[in-house]
């Protein structure tokens, strides 16, 4: 190499190096569907969900932000609320941890499951 092609191969280098160190934009689509920090936030109504087997369950979303974080889920006669708890997929997950009620969000469905034994309690809930 060159003593004059040195400096321009340097300077190439640390553009190259330092791009190395940015961070990527969080990224936001049309679909409600955003990302932070490795959780889903999926833009989903409160209200009532129709569940496999005709169960209902009814569901208020509250809001920190722009994040889902806590929802109240009335579910046989009772009332429970579920803290937003994160998971190693990513996926919005709530949690009673006094009942054991598991809450996972998915862009076209909800699961309703003990946390216990992991048994689904309710099904492929749609909003009405």
């Amino acid at each position: 190499m060159t003593r004059r092609r040195l400096p321009a191969c340097l300077a190439s280098s640390a553009l190259l190096l330092s791009a190395c160190g940015l961070q990527p934009p969080v990224v936001e689509s049309d679909n409600g569907v955003s990302s932070q920090s490795g959780q889903f936030h999926f833009a989903l109504p409160s209200g009532q969900y129709h569940c496999d087997e005709g169960l209902r369950i009814g569901l208020r979303r509250e809001m920190q932000g722009q994040v889902n974080h806590r929802l109240q889920l009335d579910w046989k006669g009772r009332s429970y609320q579920l803290e937003r708890d994160f998971s190693d997929s990513g996926l919005p997950r709530f949690e009673d941890a006094a009942s054991g009620l598991v809450w996972i969000d998915l862009p076209w469905k909800g699961l309703l499951l003990d946390g216990r034994t992991h048994a689904p309690l309710a099904n492929d809930c749609r909003a009405a």
